[in-house]
């Protein structure tokens, strides 16, 4: 008999955790997901194609930009599906920088053919700014990058998105506008079209879902 209750309280703790899991979109990962790395400390820019003028580079372990006269991207060479990136990233505070995923057009980078998850503390419409998927998904509040380094964590599986913003899930929305495409990493204007603080990618690694 003991057995038994206790077999059943199991199986209902179980059936609890499922379904908060379920409710939440909590991204646990099992043990044996594969990451690809795109960026690991300084190297990485081989793994993409440059769009725009920006100055990337590696420096202090990182990948880094800081000046540019358009709006400039890092296109990886590879296109995704189902996916989940994980990012480490420094911002200023002043920086318009975010990643891209399932881009449609890999020379011409935007909110309207891709999904932009935003780094942009001072964006004029904050419900789109940091940790938000502009024009799809509003954050509120909004979360703050600059000035520290940070995490994102992002899953595209069919037309689930999920975005954690260091450890916090920020969005979590069915949407099915694009299917597939490359990721870009940002170095964008800041207001007025001036460019804005610099961005350091530390990291970022890619596994299939």
């Amino acid at each position: 008999m003991t057995f038994k209750f206790l077999s059943g309280r199991f199986t209902l703790a179980a059936g609890l955790l499922s379904g908060a899991l379920a409710l939440t979109g909590c991204s646990l990962m099992p043990s044996q997901t594969k990451w690809t790395s795109l960026v690991d400390g300084a190297s990485g820019l081989e793994n993409f194609d440059r769009v725009g003028d920006a100055n990337w580079r590696a420096e202090d372990g990182a990948i880094v930009a800081d000046k540019a006269k358009v709006a400039s991207y890092l296109v990886s060479k590879n296109s995704y599906k189902d996916f989940q990136i994980r990012a480490e990233f420094w911002a200023d505070h002043t920086t318009n920088s975010g990643i891209f995923i399932r881009l449609s057009d890999p020379k011409k980078v935007a909110a309207t053919n891709s999904y932009e998850v935003n780094i942009y503390d001072q964006r004029p419409e904050p419900s789109y700014g940091t940790a938000a998927i502009v024009d799809i998904a509003k954050v509120s509040p909004m979360p703050k990058a600059g000035g520290k380094w940070n995490t994102f964590l992002i899953t595209a599986k069919g037309s689930n998105l999920i975005v954690e913003f260091n450890g916090v899930q920020t969005v979590n929305i069915q949407d099915s506008k694009f299917a597939s495409g490359p990721i870009a990493l940002q170095f964008g204007n800041g207001p007025k079209d001036a460019p804005g603080g610099a961005i350091k990618w530390r990291k970022v690694q890619i596994s299939a879902l």
